[in-house]
């Protein structure tokens, strides 16, 4: 191919292939660079002690159980409440609607919720969960905020990957004799699992790396919490790892922990968003 450009041209497109291998190497260079740092300064200082006990200024013991526990807990109830919500609006978006400029207007006013700063929607959690619903500072208040901030994501990746299943396969399945909810059922959402599960890992990514919003609505303490009853997860009240690694950063200057949780959370990130692919091929298998 190259003996049929002109020297210009085989000039430019060699530059453009130096340009795009250096543009990539950069990038994997930077990402290799900031987690191995992360990993050589924090994995040094994580011990059984850690990750099993709260930490406690009378005792002298570092700990954060109870912040893994608050940000499995976060998570958990986020995505509960987030997926359906947004995988379902998508369906519908995609599927159902027929007013084809409310839906262009609702998928604008989605990709701008999803710009919007994070602080802004810590804000409108404390107005709304905190007071207005009288849930006071509590991960539940938290976990919704959370909701709302991840809900315009899950829609439009949901809502993207579903418009990337051919027609001819929804025409085929109706013409078979299945009905509507059956045909998306069995053959659109198969089809656009990918999607789906990038719109989870995403938003999982959102959720575990949030901190503002968290310290706004959910507290920062570091005290263990009661989830063993339902009144105890509607009271319950601290701080996630991203608000302990901001504690004992910025409050206590002590770096070591810091990097030990920044470490647990790139841990736990890489797992989840590795569960969330194992699942979606499952459920594409099947």
């Amino acid at each position: 191919m190259h003996s049929t450009l002109s020297p210009g041209r085989r000039a430019y497109d060699i530059g453009a292939r130096i340009l795009l291998y250096l543009s990539a190497g950069l990038t994997c260079g930077l990402l290799v660079f900031l987690i191995g740092y992360i990993c050589v300064r924090g994995i040094p200082g994580i011990s059984v002690q850690l990750l099993t006990t709260a930490g406690s200024v009378l005792r002298g013991t570092v700990g954060i159980f109870p912040a893994i526990q608050n940000t499995l807990f976060v998570i958990v109830v986020s995505l509960i409440v987030a997926l359906p919500l947004g995988v379902g609006a998508a369906i519908y978006l995609t599927e159902y609607a027929r007013n084809r400029r409310l839906v262009a207007v609702i998928e604008f006013a989605t990709e701008t919720l999803a710009g919007i700063p994070s602080i802004i929607y810590a804000l409108v959690g404390v107005i709304v969960f905190c007071t207005a619903l009288r849930l006071q500072k509590a991960l539940l208040a938290g976990a919704l905020t959370l909701v709302i901030m991840n809900l315009p994501t899950i829609v439009r990746s949901t809502q993207e990957s579903l418009k990337t299943v051919p027609q001819s396969y929804r025409e085929g399945a109706l013409g078979l004799g299945s009905g509507k909810w059956h045909m998306i059922r069995t053959v659109v959402l198969p089809s656009s699992i990918d999607g789906i599960v990038t719109g989870c890992i995403l938003a999982i990514g959102r959720v575990v790396g949030e901190s503002a919003v968290l310290m706004y609505t959910a507290g920062l303490s570091t005290a263990a919490q009661d989830f063993s009853s339902l009144a105890g997860m509607m009271k319950a009240s601290g701080a996630t790892l991203t608000v302990a690694l901001y504690h004992y950063a910025k409050e206590n200057a002590d770096f070591a922990v810091a990097f030990s949780i920044a470490t647990i959370l790139l841990i736990l990130t890489v797992a989840i968003n590795l569960s969330a692919s194992l699942v979606g091929k499952k459920l594409k298998r099947s």
